[in-house]
């Protein structure tokens, strides 16, 4: 398997389909990282020489695209930001609750979790 900053990529597939195994590039990042590389998005990643991974490495540095764990770091932070300083965003994360504005009444339950019943106890 081919390594690009540490993360193992598939050699059987595309460079194309192989680049958004990256956590933090997806397929539009990709088809630009290649165009910028000058590399082919048809070629296999086994097929890939030593000298077009490190054009493909330094594309993602000098583009400043952040990947992998400086990324969760990020968004992390950002979460951590929402629910110190109490807004509403913040508020809704912390109760594990839709943050975006749908409806909680019906629906919901991926974020709410598994149904728990209060009733009345005589």
């Amino acid at each position: 398997m081919a390594r690009i900053f540490g993360i193992e990529i598939p050699n059987e597939k595309r460079i194309e389909a192989s680049l958004p195994y990256i956590y933090g590039i997806g397929r539009s990042k990709t088809q630009k990282i290649l165009e910028h590389a000058g590399v082919s998005a048809d070629i296999r990643t086994g097929e890939l020489s030593e000298e077009q991974l490190v054009k493909i490495a330094s594309v993602i540095q000098t583009e400043g695209i952040v990947i992998e764990g400086d990324l969760r770091r990020e968004r992390q932070a950002s979460l951590k930001r929402l629910t110190s300083i109490n807004c509403y965003r913040g508020i809704r994360h912390k109760r594990g609750l839709p943050v975006r504005g749908q409806r909680t009444s019906t629906n919901a339950r991926t974020r709410k979790g598994k149904r728990r019943t209060v009733g009345v106890v005589k």
